[in-house]
């Protein structure tokens, strides 16, 4: 029986100060604390009863892409494209939450025989988002109000919902924001950080090519600007309820 007490957050970001700080921002955003464990999936193994250990997973972004050309990516890259998949087949076999974000999205889209290309890029930024008829009903996305502000920035996405997912929530720039297939949701915005933590972040990446380093003071500034506080309600609902659902095995 899984615990109903800890989860794993799988990071894939190779620069220690990024991934620190992602792994606070997510437990403050979950209210999970101490009670999140962190597992490096592009250097680490994953533990052979890694789904009889957790109650949920969450998966952070990453400096890689998913549709980066095969034959340039690294072997760590290959390492954490491997075992993401390996816990999005799980979950989705065995019914078990999880909670993919930005890089991760790519992962279970392509999992899922849906297509991630560069044609909806969008801009390191705060912008608004929507949800779905189906968001509205969902029990986690249905926290939300039906717009609601986010943190993203990215150099791909999804074009469209992939086969069997539900679509969430969308935006006029980057359709496919949020989905869900079985227990697991997948968002291409980042829902845990503030807005200071999101430009903590943006200046750490600022020479990996998601804007011209030049324009950081005007997207940070723009960025600090903005109120960004509730996609966080969606990372304390997803705990709540996979709780619920480890409780009930």
């Amino acid at each position: 029986m899984a615990s109903a007490t800890r989860f794993l957050l799988l990071q894939v970001r190779p620069e220690a100060v990024p991934r620190e700080q992602e792994a606070a921002s997510m437990r403050a955003a979950t209210g999970l604390g101490d009670r999140l464990d962190t597992l490096r999936v592009d250097v680490d193994p994953l533990p052979s009863d890694v789904f009889d250990r957790y109650a949920g997973f969450l998966a952070g972004g990453s400096p890689f892409n998913v549709s980066d050309a095969e034959a340039g990516k690294s072997d760590a890259q290959r390492a954490a494209e491997e075992r993401l998949t390996t816990i999005a087949a799980g979950a989705l076999e065995r019914d078990r939450p999880a909670f993919f974000t930005c890089y991760g999205i790519g992962l279970v889209t392509r999992l899922l025989g849906g297509t991630v290309d560069r044609t909806h890029p969008e801009r390191v930024s705060a912008v608004e988002d929507r949800l779905t008829g189906a968001g509205v009903a969902d029990p986690v996305a249905g926290v939300l109000p039906q717009r609601f502000r986010v943190l993203t920035g990215h150099k791909e996405s999804a074009p469209e919902p992939p086969p069997g997912s539900v679509l969430l929530a969308t935006n006029d720039v980057s359709p496919v924001q949020l989905y869900r297939v079985g227990e697991v949701l997948a968002s291409q915005f980042h829902p845990e950080p503030t807005t200071t933590e999101f430009t903590a972040r943006a200046r750490a990446y600022q020479s990996y090519g998601y804007f011209p380093p030049e324009e950081f003071d005007e997207i940070a500034a723009a960025v600090h600007g903005a109120e960004v506080t509730l996609p966080r309600l969606l990372l304390t609902r997803f705990v709540e309820r996979a709780e619920l659902l480890a409780a009930s095995r």
